[in-house]
């Protein structure tokens, strides 16, 4: 039997956020490259080539990897688990139990907030650790958290 593809796509603004992220981080390594070609008098070719390397990790981290991101970060909550699936070179999946869950909690970074996005996070009572819904909107985060804590509370089960 095949898992099926959790019900719910992250906020529309998650790829802007995810180009600007990615874009960020790739244009800080760039410029250390290209200050390093710039003030060594003899930069060997390996530095050149990292660079080049840099310019297409920019491109595909800001033209390439967002919509497919988009396509994959998934997530649901059914009476009885918390579902999620991300990534984009590779997919994960998580499923974890209503009755397993300790612990609910928000978070918004600062690029998040410019967006308007904020990740939830699930703990349980399991090693696979933390379980986390990225770039949901704000809004649906705070009615998300409010959702899982009412069905947790009514949980019969113990969470250990």
């Amino acid at each position: 039997m095949q898992l099926r593809e959790p019900a719910n796509r992250v906020s529309p603004r998650a790829k802007p956020y995810w180009a600007l992220s990615s874009g960020l981080g790739w244009l800080t390594v760039i410029a250390i490259q290209l200050a390093l070609v710039i003030f060594i008098d003899d930069t060997p070719w390996w530095r050149w080539t990292a660079l080049g390397l840099s310019v297409v990790g920019l491109v595909v981290g800001v033209l390439v990897q967002p919509p497919i991101r988009y396509r994959i970060h998934r997530w649901e909550v059914t009476p009885t688990a918390v579902y999620t699936q991300s990534g984009w070179i590779s997919t994960a999946r998580r499923v974890a139990p209503i009755s397993r869950v300790q612990t609910v909690d928000t978070s918004r970074s600062g690029l998040q907030r410019v967006f308007g996005l904020s990740s939830v996070s699930v703990t349980t009572a399991s090693s696979a650790g933390t379980m986390t819904i990225d770039c949901l909107d704000a809004s649906v985060a705070d009615e998300l958290v409010e959702h899982l804590t009412v069905v947790t509370e009514q949980s019969r089960d113990d969470a250990t």
